[in-house]
């Protein structure tokens, strides 16, 4: 049984844009099968939580946003598996994270390793609030999770700051790599170095590849992108191929694409880039926007391949894992987070983030 206090959480409410979020005390219900109960620890706010917040993006409301979110166990629900995605024995005070999904494991989709889109899909940080759908965002004390999430303990070592954004940011990226293939030796360009792209240098470097080239309109996140394993860092607000090309030679193409920004101009022009045999993983225009127009002679003839992705699945959210608790303390990652807020002063956090723009806000409970 919980304690009294433990039956209620301070929750912080999203109703519309142009709204400060309400924090409420929410009742923790009875869990279910297969549930577990988490008390949050950290929870950072992704650019999807501040596009909602600001109206650019829509969500069903009232809702609890935040998904980048990393807790320790308070309780298990009847018939709660007590083992994580890696075998590892789960037991309350763990700290663990967890993906960004739940869904029907049994379902086609899933079974082809997209559980993401599969049947029953359920998203922490998105699903609206109702009496019986409730706790399941990051920015409050408490996050009930589902049946059928993958859940990952984590080592105490791991920084909670840091950990919280490995449910989002760093399995994204791990999912993009999965789809670019080995790229030990090979030349990587990543377009767009904010939160996803400074990951994805990072990644690169620990994978070994040969050159890290980081394209972005900032000076600052070029900067940054150096520390974190850049060789080559370009601006992308003008053309930059002979640059490229002069800085690597001709004979030393671009194996591999990972493009961040979304932008549909940017999206061409970074596929001429790609040398004969090379892959573009799309990850960033998750908004609509204008079609592209492609040169399909030159696709073919060039033999390019363009994957897309969307959130990750199971074996990127554990690759993340590994990633993070073997390299987080070799790279700046505590830099990237900047968690001076708790939850009473969450719409603090959130005009922080957009008159500062760090790489991350947390909020720590």
């Amino acid at each position: 049984m919980m304690d009294e206090e433990l039956r209620y959480a301070h929750t912080a409410v999203f109703y519309t844009n142009g709204e400060a979020l309400e924090i409420v005390k929410l009742p923790i219900p009875a869990l279910k099968s297969g549930e577990l109960l988490i008390r949050n620890a950290c929870t950072t706010l992704c650019r999807s939580d501040i596009s909602t917040y600001i109206g650019k993006r829509k969500e069903k409301t009232p809702t609890i946003l935040g998904h980048e979110i990393v807790g320790r166990i308070e309780s298990f629900g009847p018939n709660t598996p007590r083992q994580d995605q890696r075998g590892q024995e789960l037991k309350e005070g763990d700290l663990v994270t967890w993906a960004i999904f739940a869904s029907n494991p049994q379902t086609e989709l899933a079974e082809r390793g997209i559980p993401q889109k599969a049947e029953g899909l359920f998203k922490y940080g998105h699903e609206q609030l109702t009496e019986t759908n409730t706790l399941h965002g990051g920015l409050s004390e408490y996050t009930i999770l589902h049946i059928h999430t993958p859940l990952a303990k984590l080592k105490e070592d791991v920084p909670v700051k840091i950990a919280a954004i490995i449910n989002c940011a760093v399995a994204t990226v791990a999912g993009a790599y999965r789809l670019l293939g080995d790229v030990q030796n090979r030349n990587i360009l990543i377009s767009g170095v904010g939160m996803l792209g400074i990951i994805a240098c990072a990644m690169a470097k620990a994978a070994g590849a040969k050159t890290i080239v980081a394209v972005d309109v900032e000076d600052e996140r070029l900067k940054t992108a150096k520390r974190f394993g850049a060789d080559i860092c370009l601006r992308g607000d003008t053309s930059y191929a002979t640059e490229l090309n002069a800085l690597m030679g001709k004979s030393n193409p671009i194996d591999g694409l990972i493009e961040l920004s979304g932008v549909g101009a940017v999206m061409e022009y970074t596929l001429n880039l790609l040398g004969i045999g090379g892959t573009a993983v799309w990850v960033g225009a998750v908004f609509p926007q204008p079609a592209l127009q492609l040169d399909a002679e030159k696709i073919i003839r060039n033999l390019h391949v363009i994957k897309g992705l969307h959130n990750y699945n199971t074996e990127d959210f554990v690759a993340a894992v590994v990633f993070m608790e073997q390299y987080y303390a070799q790279f700046p990652f505590t830099e990237l987070v900047y968690d001076g807020f708790d939850l009473a002063h969450v719409n603090e956090a959130f005009e922080y983030a957009l008159k500062q723009n760090p790489y991350r806000v947390g909020i720590r409970f």
